[in-house]
């Protein structure tokens, strides 16, 4: 029995999906693009100071391996031979930045993630450099200057940190968003690792220019980052180097499997998602919320506050197409926050729970701008408000808005996509962790007021990893010929509230995003820890309300 199993499955590829609140190894059957096994392990998030969002780049790292083993066993268990693991693909995190030193293969800060704030008044500075009518910044990679992106974060390691300040004077510093850290380890690290990145990431950075393709030296020369630190850049389907199985790993197997897929997480679920044609989008909702539109061989720059980004290269003589893309800071990690800071609910399942008692916010509207707001708004003044609270609110509707606010801010980036493409997206495409939250996938269709359309499998991410790995010259177990690609079943939500109600709920969102805006005054955290204690009063007011709410309610008081 075991062995005609085998015979049927055929060519088998991984993926690693390295995200921003946990790792994953998922392992696909190449042509039916049936998940066979995965693993999950969370990833710790530090906080060191207000706003600065730190990671260990040896936790990751690690949490890789365990990934790769306990899937490999799962497979085992399956009577599944993982000698037909034939490529790995690579999707992580986006424009989290790690320095490492090449010759120990120690990483020399940890990783500051993209969700960090540190980098405010390095952004001020240099934007005062920039001339108003040659945003050459802009123009060369689609980006708007801004705490989000790679540049601004390397620089502060290089203004700060002197053990990397010294790695770069003597020639011993590598710089990588977590793709490149992954490959590197991955391919043998100090004995022979590749130092490479492809052009998803590359074009998160700030660095990267997006119409020739390559790191730029003007834009390198802004932000003072010397060029020799930099990771190739390669095409997101190709064999970048071989697995080298570190001595911690005992999936021995996977030992000469070449890596060959590698992209940023929001191009790989564009991917996964087949929206390969021009106008196709995507929503992921994961620890943010990320809208991309392919908009094919065409950079298309937005006139609303959206990014112009590589969506992805399926090879080294591919062409390469572009995307718009709306993104949200905070979804998921509003569910996280809400376990872990205020303690009203014990796992993110349980506010689909809570929500439900209540089936409605009853008034109560949550602003998460913890780390500002991004798309369309870019204003990194605003924090966390939830306001119209009353006596009658309880933990349920907190969840509720929570929720809503994930959708609200949805609604915002598809307008601002509708309005730069010219033709209204007719159905939103969704995957990502919360989309099981089906409560959270409702409230989405009625907000938009268009249909909300979820693939059975959700994991689209590490599938679009998978696929460029799979389909990579040199490999070519995957065919990403329309023909070749395999039909996904899909669950429709429709909007079920009237029009009317939709408009009146958003509008009242929107009054409550103009109120979050301005808390935070100029002056730097960087440079002066006392800032963190300046918050603006109406930020402990409101705190305290909530935190009071949540203690009430998990000590049973009514």
């Amino acid at each position: 029995m075991a062995a005609s199993k085998k015979a049927v499955l055929g060519p088998l590829v991984g993926a690693v999906d390295q995200g921003t609140s946990s790792t994953r190894f998922l392992v696909f059957n190449s042509k039916t693009a049936e998940l066979l096994s995965h693993h999950q392990v969370e990833i710790k998030q530090e906080f060191p100071r207000e706003g600065w969002v730190e990671q260990d780049p040896k936790e990751i790292l690690h949490s890789v391996y365990e990934c790769i083993e306990k899937t490999c066993e799962k497979l085992g268990q399956l009577n599944i031979d993982i000698s037909n693991i034939k490529a790995i693909g690579v999707s992580n995190q986006r424009e989290t930045t790690v320095v490492w030193d090449k010759l120990t293969g120690e990483p020399l800060y940890n990783a500051v993630v993209w969700l960090d704030l540190r980098t405010q008044s390095t952004v001020e500075s240099l934007s005062k450099r920039i001339p108003g009518n040659n945003n050459f910044v802009k123009s060369k990679t689609g980006l708007p200057l801004s705490t989000y992106f790679s540049a601004v974060k390397l620089r502060w390691l290089l203004d700060n940190v002197r053990k990397v300040q010294k790695a770069v004077e003597e020639k011993r510093a590598l710089f990588g968003t977590i793709d490149s850290w992954l490959i590197w380890s991955l391919t043998g690290g100090v004995n022979g690792g590749v130092h490479c990145t492809d052009v998803t990431n590359a074009s998160r950075t700030m660095l990267f220019n997006i119409h020739s393709l390559e790191w730029d030296k003007q834009l390198c020369e802004f932000f003072g980052i010397p060029m020799e630190i930099l990771p190739n850049v390669r095409s997101s389907s190709e064999i970048y180097g071989l697995m080298k199985i570190s001595h911690s790993l005992k999936a021995g197997a996977l030992e000469g499997v070449p890596i060959s897929g590698c992209l940023g997480d929001q191009s790989a679920a564009l991917v996964g998602q087949m929206c390969f044609q021009n106008g196709q989008a995507k929503n992921t909702y994961g620890t943010g919320c990320f809208l991309l539109c392919n908009t094919g061989h065409k950079c298309v720059f937005s006139d609303h506050g959206l990014l112009t980004t590589v969506a992805y290269k399926l090879g080294r003589d591919k062409p390469v197409y572009y995307a718009l893309e709306g993104s949200v800071a905070i979804a998921g990690a509003v569910i996280r926050w809400l376990r872990d800071n205020l303690g009203i609910i014990e796992s993110s399942e349980e506010i689909e729970k809570l929500a439900k008692e209540v089936g409605t916010s009853y008034g109560c509207y949550f602003v998460p701008a913890f780390s500002g707001l991004y798309a369309p708004y870019w204003e990194p003044s605003a924090r966390g408000i939830i306001c119209g609270l009353t006596q009658f609110t309880n933990k349920c509707h907190i969840a509720f808005a929570a929720l809503e606010a994930v959708c609200f801010q949805t609604r915002e980036i598809l307008d601002a996509m509708n309005r730069d493409c010219g033709i209204p997206l007719s159905h939103l495409q969704v995957d990502g962790g919360m989309t099981s939250n089906k409560i959270l996938m409702q409230l989405q269709a009625d907000i938009l007021y268009i249909p909300v359309v979820k693939p059975s499998m959700p994991e689209t991410t590490a599938l679009g990893a998978a696929m460029a790995a799979g389909a990579a010259e040199g490999v070519g177990v995957w065919s990403l010929e329309p023909e070749d690609l395999s039909a996904v079943t899909m669950e429709r939500f429709e909007p079920q509230i009237n029009a009317e109600e939709s408009e009146i709920r958003y509008s009242t969102w929107k009054k409550a995003v103009m109120k979050s805006m301005g808390w935070v005054t100029t002056q730097s955290p960087e440079s002066d820890p006392s800032i963190f204690c300046s918050l603006p009063l109406g930020f402990f007011i409101v705190s305290s309300m909530v935190m009071l709410i949540g203690a009430r309610y998990i000590s049973g008081i009514p």
